[in-house]
């Protein structure tokens, strides 16, 4: 039998096919649609210590393969999300890792406490291309420093996984991996939303409410893969990858997993494509049984092994 499953930070997952953070709500929204035990993880969408409505809209806008979105991180808060929604998650036969951002340090902490007695949750994914409202509003993900510490006090205070979500928005990628790793994290996710804006012509003014928004879809794919490529190159498996960016077709997971990706997030496809993630498993067993490989685990980097 092949073997789809991978263990990263002591916890097995059925398959390497997540859904990322922000396309797929919290899990329950596709319950109608299909099965998610056949999912290898889901991500929420972000939760933040107290609750948010988000930015004015318009919010979306297509753009040539892709969109940009600036939804301003729109949620009900960790303790709303623990009351009502978290009391469904646990009916779902498949391992939770929630997004969790702040304003402030401490604030990302005490969201991460909140969630340590959530049994079903099984991990946090750090969004840190969020704005240090106490270091005169700049991005914690674009200051070693700032990020180094941030996962420092987080890891102190939690005993699960810690995944850092890195911004492509930076000169150095390698530079920061190496500071989330340096700082105790257990896995680096790449890559968020690259920033961009679009104009309306007819208005004459840029369609966001916000101006500029984060871009995603396949637009990006080659700069995920590259990134993918260089933090794996620099650090081989010291801890997993997880590939997020552009990814539609399983052609597309595959190039992150062979950059040295030990899993992906399926995003920006959900909006039009809400089998996508299957269609993708499906492709990889495919491929792989084709290729006469027995699992997955077998062709994690071996771009790196040919160069």
């Amino acid at each position: 039998m092949l073997d789809l499953s991978v263990e990263l930070f002591g916890i097995k997952f059925k398959n390497p096919v997540w859904v990322a953070s922000g396309t797929f709500g919290y899990g329950l929204e596709a319950r109608e649609i299909y099965d998610l035990s056949k999912l290898g993880a889901v991500v929420t969408k972000g939760i933040s210590l107290k609750p948010r409505l988000g930015n004015e809209t318009p919010r979306i806008v297509e753009t040539p393969c892709g969109m940009l979105n600036s939804i301003g991180l729109q949620n009900p808060g960790v303790e709303a999300f623990l009351r009502e929604i978290y009391p469904e998650m646990e009916k779902i036969d498949t391992h939770f890792i929630v997004n969790v951002f702040g304003e402030t340090e401490e604030e990302y902490v005490e969201v991460c406490v909140n969630l340590e007695s959530a049994k079903k949750v099984v991990a946090y994914e750090l969004n840190v291309s969020c704005p240090n409202v106490k270091k005169g509003g700049i991005v914690f993900g674009h200051d070693p420093k700032i990020l180094g510490n941030l996962v420092e006090s987080i890891k102190k205070r939690i005993k699960k996984p810690l995944l850092v979500k890195l911004s492509p928005n930076v000169t150095d990628i390698v530079e920061f991996a190496k500071v989330c790793v340096d700082a105790g994290a257990d896995g680096i996710v790449l890559i968020n939303t690259l920033l961009g804006m679009k104009i309306d012509l007819k208005r004459e003014k840029p369609d966001l409410a916000t101006f500029t928004g984060g871009l995603s879809g396949p637009a990006i794919l080659p700069i995920a893969v590259r990134m993918i490529y260089q933090v794996y190159d620099a650090l081989g498996d010291k801890v997993p990858i997880i590939g997020v960016g552009g990814i539609t077709t399983h052609e597309d997971a595959l190039e992150h997993i062979y950059a040295g990706a030990s899993a992906v997030q399926v995003g920006t496809a959900n909006f039009y494509d809400p089998y996508a993630p299957l269609k993708v498993i499906d492709g990889i067993k495919a491929f792989l049984k084709e290729r006469g490989y027995g699992s997955f685990k077998e062709i994690i980097g071996k771009a790196h092994q040919v160069c």
